[in-house]
């Protein structure tokens, strides 16, 4: 098929590399602007585009997509079908409706679970056992079209926010070029929606990752787990703000004197601190301004006592 692709981050590379290998056409790559990065705000390119270069294939970053300009520049291209994958814009009807196989959206959720920006990182803080990616014929609502083909991928019980995209972009990949190959045969059947049973997986930002000491542990571990490598998890110690990246969870009460957030116990390769329910015990941490470590290292040079409460 003659393929326009249109994806931004890392997470769509694998499957615009499947594509490639399986013999279709990528006759044009969409992706957003290059964006400013770094302390020293040198423009950075997407990651789609980074790849879209390395085969040779032109690169579109419009602004706006639904402008008259982009839409045209678009049907030039007499595409069979658009594969889109975390773009980052919505597409007008006119796109959608512009090639003979219209849009194809591969989505990190089991549909019609997890509609939304960030359906991985909703899917660990919530504690699901099992995740995976659906292929879905677009259409003008949010994650709202018919599905195509689904995949399950089972998760692991420290799996991460970063895990399970490597997961869900290897799976997506796989699962887009197969697709294809049904919708070119005719034998995808499409199914419709039903209502979602999540809640909308709202776009992760960083006041997300700041941590109730009043939830449970469990809750707790889930959110650090689910917001590494980012936003990330954190809370503060000595006015400091203190990222927590690993944890375990203990169904002990502690102390029933202590408040959620105090360290109720301090050993040579971890403390633990007091919940709404149950004790988290911290295993890796980052102090503001200083490198990622275990929480072995952190207390040989840190002098934190039983009875200091995280804030």
């Amino acid at each position: 098929m003659k393929v326009i692709f249109m994806g931004t981050p890392e997470f769509s590379v694998g499957t615009l590399e499947a594509l490639i290998e399986a013999g279709h056409e990528v006759v044009l790559a969409v992706t957003q602007p290059d964006k400013p990065k770094g302390r020293g705000h040198e423009m950075q390119f997407p990651p789609v585009k980074e790849a879209a270069l390395r085969y040779g294939i032109e690169v579109y970053q419009p602004r706006r997509i639904r402008e008259t300009e982009c839409i045209e520049k678009l049907r030039f291209y007499q595409a069979d079908i658009m594969v889109v994958i975390a773009f980052g814009q919505i597409l007008p009807k006119e796109i959608l409706e512009m090639t003979p196989y219209g849009c194809v959206n591969v989505h990190a959720s089991l549909l019609p679970k997890y509609r939304g920006a960030a359906p991985i990182q909703w899917a660990v803080i919530d504690g699901e056992q099992v995740s995976g990616v659906t292929t879905m014929q677009m259409d003008e609502g949010l994650d709202t079209g018919d599905m195509l083909l689904k995949t399950e991928v089972v998760l692991d019980q420290k799996e991460t926010g970063g895990s399970l995209h490597d997961k869900l972009a290897k799976a997506g990949a796989a699962l887009c070029v197969e697709t294809l190959r049904q919708m070119e045969a005719g034998t995808v059947i499409p199914s419709k929606q039903g209502e979602s049973p999540t809640a909308y997986a709202k776009m992760l930002d960083k006041t997300l990752g700041k941590i109730r000491w009043e939830d449970s542990a469990a809750s707790i571990e889930r959110l650090i787990r689910g917001l590494n490598p980012w936003p990330s998890a954190y809370t503060t110690w000595d006015g400091k703000i203190m990222k927590l990246w690993a944890a375990d969870v203990s169904e002990e009460e502690g102390p029933k004197t202590a408040v959620p957030g105090e360290i109720v116990r301090v050993e040579k390769d971890a403390f633990t601190v007091k919940t709404g329910l149950g004790l988290l015990i911290v295993r890796e941490l980052q102090i503001q301004g200083k490198k990622r470590m275990d929480a072995g290292s952190f207390l040989r040079g840190a002098k934190i006592k039983e009875g200091t409460v995280l804030s």
